[in-house]
């Protein structure tokens, strides 16, 4: 890329929200990004899902609203198609004054997690699948796309329809070049069963870089509806009588002969698969918060709503939490399959590679795997409503081993000050706060 093409481009680094908070800066200031000229307060990185500072936090006031420093991260520059001047991106990551990393930067948490890992000799292969709806939201409600080559509302429901597709042909060309020239290894696209809902898978490669992806491609899914004249959105629960959009993440984890550690030659897995399994099911009733972190996150889980209610996992059962999934054993793997599609990714990679972790580390055993209707078996459940997730996490010794304590405090606070503030919104109005900001 030809850098004195561009007038300006953009930094920011991730908050615990997933939200890009950052800067426009003249193309004469990216010589010097390495240098910390980029200073913002350490606040900003923990703001609330408006933007707000969050009031009790000790990051504002008691701290005198001290600057961190945000540095570029190791994925260099990116530009940003869903612009109409060109310009560029430059991914970013919290320090503190003295260098170290900022703890409330949730990069920097997964940054520590996959540091485990590799004192192991170990890497982390993973990928995503993320649900999304492409929506009208120019009235008063939210309301399914209009089909461009009829001019009228999505009408139907249309799973797996290559006419849906093909409807939004231009969208999805534009979307697949955007994520090539970003550098986003976009593979399958379907229509899914919402009006107006798709997914879109993104391939397996290192841990760090997907999270990145991830991250990256929910702003360009965004942007580019706009430049369509739509809008995009991960809301969990966009629509009460439609589908709920989900994130499933898929691991595994390599050692340093280039081997599957959960690869035993059969359709079962090691013992490590196993550990790794029994750890994500430790934890993850407490780390709900961060798999569901937004008012709107609990109305998509729902017991038969294909989206996981209970603590379980099985063999090729999409009912699960948990699905290992069938195929060649050299690719065996785990699919967390609990969070929606409103969370922050670093975070999320985090809880779940971190408990991974902890389960092969400390031997973890499962229960047996479940066959058949998950909703139908007698397992742990996760917690149902948003004010029980956040003391879970808050209190939870799993997650305290995996996160660094000031992070957990920080998105508690965050989480109960968004909970206290939607009380006073409509709840006919809570679309308009999540629409594009998760």
């Amino acid at each position: 890329m030809e850098l004195d093409q561009f007038l300006t481009f953009r930094v920011a680094g991730c908050d615990l929200n997933g939200q890009m908070r950052g800067k426009r800066l003249p193309i004469s200031d990216y010589a010097k990004l390495n240098d910390g000229l980029v200073r913002l307060p350490l606040s900003v990185m923990n703001v609330d899902v408006w933007g707000a500072d969050i009031k009790k936090s000790p990051l504002v006031f008691d701290s005198g609203d001290q600057d961190g420093i945000l540095l570029p991260t190791e994925r260099g520059v990116v530009p940003m198609p869903w612009l109409g001047a060109p310009t560029f991106f430059v991914p970013m990551w919290m320090y503190c004054e003295d260098g170290s990393p900022f703890a409330g930067d949730p990069r920097h948490a997964l940054a520590a997690v996959l540091k485990r890992y590799a004192g192991h000799g170990w890497s982390v292969t993973a990928a995503t699948e993320l649900e999304f709806y492409l929506v009208d939201d120019s009235g008063d409600h939210l309301a399914p796309p209009i089909n461009p080559l009829s001019g009228r509302p999505v009408q139907g429901h249309a799973y797996m329809s290559l006419r849906q597709l093909d409807a939004f042909d231009e969208y999805f060309t534009d979307l697949y070049q955007a994520c090539a020239d970003m550098g986003i290894d976009a593979q399958t696209a379907i229509s899914e069963a919402g009006l107006g809902q798709f997914e879109i898978n993104l391939n397996h490669t290192d841990a760090m870089r997907v999270a990145d992806d991830t991250w990256m491609f929910k702003a360009l899914v965004r942007g580019l509806a706009r430049k369509h004249g739509m809008a995009a959105t991960f809301m969990a629960k966009p629509f009460q009588s439609e589908a709920g959009n989900g994130m499933h993440m898929h691991f595994s984890i390599t050692d340093q002969n280039g081997n599957n550690i959960f690869d035993d030659g059969s359709a079962y897995g090691t013992d490590s698969l196993r550990h790794a399994v029994a750890g994500c099911l430790a934890a993850m009733p407490a780390s709900t918060l961060v798999f569901a972190p937004h008012g709107n996150s609990y109305q998509r889980l729902t017991p038969g709503s294909h989206a996981p209610t209970g603590v379980s996992w099985g063999y090729e059962n999409r009912t699960a939490a948990l699905r290992i999934p069938a195929g060649n054993p050299k690719a065996r793997r785990i699919e967390h399959r609990v969070a929606c599609g409103d969370i922050n990714p670093y975070l999320m990679f985090s809880l779940v590679l971190g408990a991974a972790l902890n389960g092969i580390e400390q031997k973890f055993a499962p229960p047996a795997p479940i066959q058949g209707n998950a909703y139908e078996h007698d397992v742990p459940r996760l917690p149902t409503d948003w004010a029980t997730a956040i003391e879970m996490f808050r209190s939870d010794p799993l997650v305290a081993q995996i996160l660094p304590r000031q992070l957990i405090e920080n998105y508690c606070l965050t989480k109960e000050q968004e909970l206290e503030r939607l009380r006073d919104i409509a709840a006919s109005d809570h679309w308009k706060v999540y629409l594009e900001t998760v």
